[in-house]
This record gives structure tokens, C-alpha cells and sequence, in this order.
């Protein structure tokens, strides 16, 4: 559950009175977890060949929707939507507006991720917009509700290195498609999308400045924002002459300097496709995300994948940001 702490904190950090753009990944540890899925399901099925972005009905004979169908039923209706390549969207009548909008998002969400990460995931994501906060919570196994700050998490089941996981959704915060702007949302849902994508490949306690710098780089890849619009605090600080001293230590994504460091890791990310290409940045990730490594590992990686020792590394990207702050 450290990620979830790592989040909590970020929110706070963060202290803005719009959604954040909070990413959390919850696996199912314990059996307590498990009761928050064992409620019953409905009866019924539409088994007609839907349309792009049409609801499909209030139940789905698509075994991967089972589990969530099951958690939304006593909440309420279910309309299932498929989106064009296969994703499915699930939510109730009353987040239909949310529901559409991320169905026609989820496509080109899908082929940006798969752009740049390759086609070895399940490009047939399943998103649910959540009706209520216990619906929420409920639908991603957390013990308790989440902060009103929290606008999308991911989740999926334990599963063993070498396998695909399993049980993977997106799950939406119940004013998520109301609070949060076009471009947010756009963002969002290719973050959660690229931690979908890239968890077969990432050890739990591998190095955040990968994870959440890689996240975020595929998240506005390609979307034109700016240095500034996405590293505000990064910039700022730069042109003051306080350039990051490292990477950003795990310890660093926790409390009031979240912010800071969601940033940095960014622009690690950003650093890197820009000096070695992405495919070396694919690369890196891969390879910093299949363990947990200290400050040699990370030394060893870097030789490994671009050619250079970790100081020289830091040393690089330092003037990397310097140079966009003049």
C-alpha cells in the first residue's frame, strides 16, 4: 500500500481546488479486499455486435467485466459501452455524459500508449466512471473511502512475474468528467493507460522517478503542452538556479515536496527520449522497472542501456532542465 500513501500525500501536497491528476495503483493483498467482489449479479446479456461509443446494454457477456458488473450492481443500473478497438467503458445512466466522453477518448488514448510502449499489453482496456465515492472505492478494493482530490486510480489483481495481469481497470472518481477539463482528462486517462500497459513489466518497489516520470512523459506525449504547463514548479525553481541535485528518491513523492517531484520525474523522462530517442527510453524503463534497485543498480542500468555512468547521468539532465529555464 505504499503507492496509496505515496498519492494521499501527493493530494495534499498538491492543495488545489480542482481534481489532481492522482494516479494509484491498489493491488488485492488480503481476503477482506475480496469481500468488496463477492456481491451478486444480475441476470441478462446483450449479445448483439455493438456500434463504436454505443451502449451495449445493462450487462455484458464479456468475461472480463464480470467482476466490475458485479461490484456496480447494487449501486444501480449498468450500461456498457465499447469503444473503437475493442475497450469497453462501464458506468450508470446518470454518468452517461462522462461515460461517452471517455469512450471516444480511449481509442486514440490506446494508440498513443501502444505508440510508444509497443503492442504487448491488453490494448482492450475496461474504464468505469464510478456513480458515488462507496462505488469508488469499492470498485478499486480500497478499506476506506478515498479524498474528494483523488480523480482516477487503476487497479489490478496479484499476479506472478513472466504472467499478464489480470483484473486491470481504470476507474474514474464520480465528478471526474465534470471537474476536470477536456485536456485533464485526455492526460489522465493515457497515464492510468500507460501503467496498464507497462505492469506486466514493473516490480512493485522499483524506483518512482521511472514509474511516475515515464507515466507522465506518455501522458502528454505528442499533445503539445509546453515545459511550463507541465513542469511549472521544475521551471520556477530553475530560474532561480535551484536545479535538482539527483533523481527524486522514492521518499520524495511523499508530502509537501510531491509536486516537486512528480515534475522532476518528468522531466527525467522527457530528458531522456530527448538526448537517446524513445526506444532507449522503453528500453530504460524495462529495465529499472523489473526490480528494486539502490543507487548502484540504477549505475549499473544506465551503463547498460544508454552508455553512461549514473553521475554523468544526473550531470546531463541537470543541464537538460537548465536549458529550458533561459
Amino acid at each position: 500500500m505504499n503507492d496509496w500513501r505515496r498519492a494521499l500525500s501527493w493530494c495534499s501536497a498538491r492543495g488545489r481546488a480542482h481534481f489532481l491528476l492522482t494516479v494509484l495503483t491498489i493491488a488485492l493483498l488480503t481476503g477482506a479486499c475480496c469481500a468488496l467482489v463477492l456481491l451478486p449479479r444480475g441476470a441478462g446479456a446483450d449479445t448483439a455486435r455493438p456500434v463504436a461509443g454505443e451502449v451495449v446494454g445493462s450487462r455484458s457477456t464479456d468475461p472480463r467485466v464480470a467482476e466490475v458488473e458485479r461490484i456496480m450492481a447494487p449501486f444501480g443500473a449498468v450500461e456498457v459501452r465499447t469503444a473503437a478497438g475493442g475497450g469497453l467503458v462501464l458506468a450508470h445512466p446518470g454518468q452517461a455524459e462522462a461515460a461517452a466522453t471517455l469512450a471516444a477518448e480511449l481509442p486514440a488514448a490506446t494508440a498513443a500508449v501502444t505508440d510508444l510502449w509497443g503492442p504487448d499489453w491488453s490494448r482492450e482496456a475496461v474504464v468505469v466512471a464510478a456513480a458515488n465515492p462507496s462505488e469508488f472505492a469499492a470498485l478499486l478494493r480500497a478499506p476506506d473511502l478515498l479524498p474528494a482530490e483523488v480523480a482516477a486510480a487503476s487497479v489490478a489483481d496479484p499476479f506472478r512475474p513472466g504472467t499478464r495481469p489480470t483484473g486491470q481497470r481504470v476507474v474514474f472518481a464520480p465528478d471526474a468528467g465534470t471537474r476536470l477539463s477536456p485536456a485533464e482528462l485526455r492526460t489522465l486517462l493515457r497515464h492510468e493507460l500507460t501503467h496498464v500497459a507497462a505492469r506486466a513489466q514493473t516490480v512493485d518497489g522499483a524506483p518512482q522517478w521511472m514509474l511516475e516520470g515515464f507515466a507522465e512523459y506518455a501522458a502528454h506525449r505528442g499533445l503539445g503542452s509546453s515545459f511550463a504547463a507541465i513542469a511549472p514548479t521544475v521551471l520556477a525553481a530553475a530560474q532561480r538556479g535551484d536545479l535538482p541535485a539527483d533523481l527524486p528518491a522514492d521518499a520524495a513523492f511523499t508530502g509537501a515536496g510531491a509536486v516537486l517531484a512528480y515534475e522532476q520525474a518528468w522531466t527525467v523522462s522527457a530528458f531522456v527520449a530527448d538526448s537517446y530517442g524513445e526506444n532507449r527510453l522503453v528500453r530504460l524503463y524495462r529495465a529499472v522497472a523489473a526490480g528494486r534497485l539502490d543507487t548502484a543498480g540504477e549505475d549499473r542500468v544506465l551503463r547498460e542501456v544508454l552508455g553512461t555512468d549514473r553521475t554523468a547521468f544526473v550531470a546531463r539532465w541537470r543541464e537538460w532542465v537548465a536549458d529550458r529555464a533561459r
